[in-house]
């Protein structure tokens, strides 16, 4: 296969421009292109002459560039629970398999799972995760020395935050100080407070978080309206459903992530609208945990929402690929609304890739990703739903991967720790 990167002898006085010759390219329009290609650390592409100074060149026969995907809720560090308690109820799964590992959860445990999600996000082709996990400072630091993009928001439900007491409001006050400090990449890596979700935050606590995110602008995170008992304990207790509730106390912020939304009815969806909200579906995670309730994609674009694809955590999905939940989603909208025209490869690649500034380069020598019909028509298709082995990655015209090998992690080290932490701690509850 070729595709071999070379650097012109000049490289120090480009300015991060990649060259690919010889490729296809499809951006967010969904629409094929082949030639040559220059892509710009901004994330815009032209067409090339052949007379830029570049600083990277690559032979891309055999080459698809796409849009890096956007992961838009994760718990990184979980991969250390992937395939943990299989085969039990949601509750059972959370209390036999869940909680009991992360009572001993440490900074080094977090480190060494969001270091593995990190290489499955770069080898399955995203750049950009946002978080929802402990020791956000950890997570926030894997990511920037990854290369990675990233929102990083800190837990702070009160009494379940690990080496933060119940009531003390410390776990708030230690991600505001993140939020206001910065990330060592701050151009990429930024923090954010999640509140989990409105049956394991007060009132009052749920009013803190969206204050301190209207005082620095950072993004509030929350799972919403995941399980049907969800929003009937929430109408018990309040005489509304989730979304209406938070949206009573003043809770949502421009740009608030509200993970799932399975249950949701069409005022609520009005709501999100309104606040500008991120409303993230998560097809495979509800799938596996049997939650019952999905998203309702055309009901959410008629109300005007802006609708992001996420996996949850490794251990509800046991994978990060997007490449899977793109597929997932397109089918399960199909199947629930009876209507095989929702989310054709195009819209669904948009749904993937929405805001993607970044680029990644798949094999088309792959059987999977053949045959690419007549002027490249197949191309998306293909890639949504057979997958295909990505090659490189490109973040500010930085490379994170090159001729299938990341170079911003070593995986074999990444690999190892993982294995000895699962087999001598994990192993043991």
């Amino acid at each position: 296969m070729k595709g071999r990167f070379s650097q012109p002898s000049m490289a120090d006085e480009t300015s991060g421009l990649v060259r690919y010759t010889d490729s296809w390219l499809i951006d967010v329009d969904g629409r094929p292109h082949q030639g040559d290609f220059i892509l710009r650390p901004d994330g815009d592409w032209l067409r090339s002459i052949g007379d830029e100074d570049v600083e990277f060149q690559v032979d891309g026969d055999g080459r698809l560039l796409t849009r890096a995907f956007q992961n838009w809720h994760t718990h990184l560090a979980m991969v250390l629970n992937r395939s943990m308690g299989e085969g039990l109820p949601l509750m059972r799964w959370l209390e036999e398999s869940i909680f009991p590992t992360e009572k001993g959860l440490t900074p080094e445990f977090v480190e060494i799972g969001t270091k593995a999600a990190a290489a499955e996000l770069i080898a399955t082709g995203t750049s950009f995760a946002c978080d929802m996990y402990y020791h956000p400072e950890v997570v926030g630091e894997v990511l920037a020395e990854s290369g990675l993009r990233g929102i990083v928001c800190g837990p702070i439900t009160d009494g379940l935050t690990p080496n933060f007491r119940a009531g003390s409001g410390d776990a708030l006050r230690h991600v505001e100080g993140l939020v206001r400090n910065g990330s060592s990449a701050p151009d990429r890596v930024t923090f954010g407070i999640a509140t989990h979700s409105v049956y394991s935050c007060t009132e009052e606590l749920l009013k803190k978080a969206a204050d301190v995110s209207n005082a620095t602008g950072c993004t509030l995170s929350i799972h919403t309206s995941e399980t049907r008992q969800e929003v009937a304990d929430c109408h018990a207790e309040h005489g509304m459903y989730p979304i209406e509730y938070l949206d009573s106390i003043g809770y949502f912020q421009e740009g608030t992530v509200c993970a799932h939304c399975g249950w949701v009815t069409k005022r609520e969806m009005r709501i999100l609208a309104e606040h500008d909200v991120h409303a993230v579906h998560c097809p495979v995670s509800n799938q596996k945990l049997a939650t019952g309730g999905t998203m309702s994609y055309p009901a959410m674009i008629e109300a005007g929402v802006d609708v992001r694809l996420g996996t949850d955590g490794a251990a509800s999905n046991n994978a990060l690929d997007m490449r899977a939940e793109m597929k997932a989603a397109s089918l399960i909208q199909r199947h629930d609304h009876w209507d095989a025209t929702l989310l054709d490869p195009v819209q669904t690649y948009e749904l993937g890739v929405r805001g993607s500034k970044d680029w990644v380069a798949w094999n088309l020598n792959d059987i999977r990703m053949r045959p690419i019909g007549r002027d490249g028509r197949r191309l998306l298709a293909n890639l949504i739903y057979s997958n295909g082995n990505c090659l490189d990655m490109w973040v500010d015209g930085r490379p994170l991967r090159r001729d299938g090998k990341t170079l911003t992690i070593n995986e074999k080290h990444v690999f190892e720790q993982l294995e000895d932490t699962v087999q001598t701690y994990y192993a043991k509850v």
